[in-house]
């Protein structure tokens, strides 16, 4: 990575716009619940910690987001011939079997097609052509893959 800021596909931008969408909702009702903290009982007073706490992640989260989404307009549409957040990459693995990944901005539960950016194989795979050969990291040791095509 370049550390100019990386484009992203429009099913990515989608996403990152929905989960934005749902943590302003979130944000909401959290800030509604809370009340002034020398009001009430210690248990009282930790209840309106605990949010105040849960609003600063939901605030933290907001910014990065939106901070990814505004770098992701200056930068472009993502490319169709490197492997790109949004991309559809067949990649073989070093045991012969091939795969079809999508290279994502944000893990989605029980996608095992996913690979997120910033995850070893997925920042291996940024900026790589059919043909190359990525080199990453795994909980059993290194590991490669050879990116067989590109896909949007």
């Amino acid at each position: 990575m370049t550390g100019d800021p990386e484009p992203i596909s429009a099913q990515a931008r989608r996403a990152l716009e929905q989960e934005l969408a749902d943590l302003q909702a979130e944000r909401r009702l959290v800030a509604g619940t809370l009340r002034d903290l020398s009001v009430g009982d210690q248990a009282d007073q930790a209840d309106e910690l605990r949010r105040a706490d849960q609003l600063g992640r939901l605030d933290r989260r907001i910014e990065d987001i939106t901070e990814r989404l505004s770098q992701a307009e200056a930068a472009g549409p993502a490319p169709t011939d490197v492997v790109g957040v949004g991309s559809t990459v067949t990649v073989r693995f070093s045991d012969g079997a091939t795969e079809a990944l999508q290279i994502g901005e944000v893990a989605e539960a029980l996608d095992q097609a996913l690979v997120t950016a910033d995850s070893p194989l997925g920042r291996a795979l940024l900026g790589r052509r059919p043909g190359d050969t990525v080199h990453y990291n795994t909980p059993d040791g290194p590991a490669t893959a050879v990116v067989v095509s590109i896909g949007e």
